[in-house]
């Protein structure tokens, strides 16, 4: 009986210098995939192996190859065959016109890999594409980034490698006490101080907003409500956007004096109503919460 196929997944990224290796190799990063720059190629089966034996640690592996070498295509070709005896293997090329690449390079004001034995910019370009053009026709995806901005080409990576249930933005919800100092590490923040502070009531002082009396204490109050449902509508399309221009991580920081009570109670709320929201995969922490 033959032994059933990994589930492992390989990516071998490569293509022209200046086409956008290194934006790739940071959007499959973020999308979870253990990603390798600049790895040679002889070491991609090593990778595999090593990944194999993780036991499920690194299911999805990227190797970021450069397409300059004589023998790419043939190399690539016979590693390819190999990994694919026990592993889902893709080969990406990147591409762009040279005109565009020219541009490129000029703007970084950086020189092409093969200017230099070519006898120039558009030389060198020239002889890349010669060299990997075997490659090029024989790859499982060709993406042309000619029209591509960073971002643009960060969504085309995205749609094409996304898994369907990886979200288009990690949320990170905080609550805090004002007393302790407030967060710097975050992009939004709410005060929940304009509440009346649950500490004062006898039966709810030693509670916190993880128990429910002060939870339906915190919601009964005037305005919560409102501030709800403004909140949650008003940070849907801020949310949104942040997806729109590939930001992936977010965080949100809610404060009350003491970060025991009101931030506690309404940071729950949020955070399980940000959950509900398209491509929005939400974390939940009480930073000073069980502080004196």
């Amino acid at each position: 009986m033959s032994e059933e196929k990994s589930t492992q997944e390989i990516l071998i990224v490569t293509g022209m210098s200046g086409a956008g290796r290194s934006t790739v190799a940071n959007t499959l990063e973020d999308l979870g995939w253990y990603v390798v720059d600049n790895l040679p190629l002889s070491m991609v089966k090593t990778l595999a192996d090593m990944a194999d034996k993780s036991g499920g640690a690194l299911p999805q592996i990227a190797a970021v190859i450069d397409a300059r070498g004589r023998n790419l295509y043939s190399d690539i070709q016979s590693t390819v065959a190999s990994l694919r005896e026990n592993a889902t293997v893709r080969v990406v090329f990147l591409d762009a016109n040279n005109d565009v690449l020219v541009r490129r390079y000029e703007q970084v004001r950086r020189p092409h890999p093969l200017q230099l034995e070519a006898g120039g910019l558009l030389e060198g370009i020239r002889l890349e594409r010669e060299r990997s053009g075997e490659l090029r026709a024989s790859s499982d995806v060709v993406i042309d980034t000619s029209d591509y901005n960073v971002h643009g080409l960060t969504t085309h990576v995205r749609d094409l490698f996304s898994a369907e249930d990886t979200p288009g933005l990690q949320l990170s919800v905080m609550s805090f006490g004002f007393k302790y100092g407030a967060p710097t590490d975050v992009d939004l923040m709410a005060d929940m101080r304009f509440l009346p502070n649950p500490f004062w009531e006898t039966d709810l002082r030693s509670l916190t907003g993880l128990d429910g009396p002060v939870k339906d204490y915190v919601l009964a109050q005037e305005g919560a409500a409102e501030f709800l449902e403004h909140y949650v509508a008003s940070l849907a399309p801020v949310l949104a956007g942040f997806q729109r221009e590939n930001k992936r991580h977010a965080a949100l920081a809610i404060g009350c004096t003491g970060g025991k009570h009101r931030s506690v109670a309404m940071a729950r709320e949020l955070a399980d109503q940000f959950a509900a929201l398209p491509g929005v995969s939400v974390s939940l922490r009480h930073r000073d919460l069980g502080r004196e």
